[in-house]
């Protein structure tokens, strides 16, 4: 749970090093990503996990169970952690102003929402080995159909650093820690 604490301040550090090296340009990573969606554009199929529809269906739902479960501080976080994911990813973008076609690319806003997305799931369904390879996996997924379709590579990687800070700080927000029995977050259950 210390992660929590100590990952914000790295994972940003990793998303503006990260943006330094890669410029505003394409590395070899990133075309080779490119060159493979254009001999197999069936690829592109991966970005169904990024799909607006899907996250926001998703959200939803985690919204839904939060409130459902009485946990108010949580369900407040629930709720403003992908808002600022979305604002920090596109304040990023103009900070980094890396263009991909006419677009600003890093880090991949669809990407952030996506690990922000997962990680709000994390915390209300609660932080388990299954949860969390069906998590990465899920984000694997996303960042290698951004990475294969409309971003570089790299911006889904930054993209990774920049969601999974946002996450720990929404951890951090809502009071949570490794003594929650059933999910008492007041620790009244015992």
């Amino acid at each position: 749970m210390r992660a929590v604490y100590w990952w914000p301040p790295v994972g940003l550090a990793a998303l503006v090093a990260l943006g330094v090296a890669v410029g505003s340009g394409t590395t070899p990573l990133d075309d080779w990503f490119h060159h493979t969606y254009y001999d197999h554009p069936v690829l592109g199929r991966l970005l169904f996990v990024t799909d607006a529809r899907v996250q926001f269906t998703a959200w939803l739902i985690v919204v839904a169970v939060a409130v459902f479960r009485r946990r108010w501080r949580l369900s407040a976080v629930v709720v403003l952690a992908p808002l600022v994911g979305v604002i920090a990813s596109r304040l990023a973008k103009r900070v980094f102003d890396r263009y991909r076609d006419d677009a600003l690319a890093y880090p991949s806003g669809h990407t952030t929402l996506l690990v922000v997305v997962l990680g709000m799931a994390l915390l209300v369904f609660g932080v388990t080995l299954w949860s969390v390879v069906a998590a990465s996996v899920i984000a694997v997924i996303g960042v290698l159909g951004q990475g294969f379709t409309y971003h570089y590579f790299t911006d889904a990687v930054g993209a990774l650093f920049l969601g999974s800070a946002v996450v720990c700080l929404a951890a951090w927000a809502a009071g949570l820690d490794r003594c929650q029995p059933s999910c008492d977050l007041d620790h009244s259950g015992g």
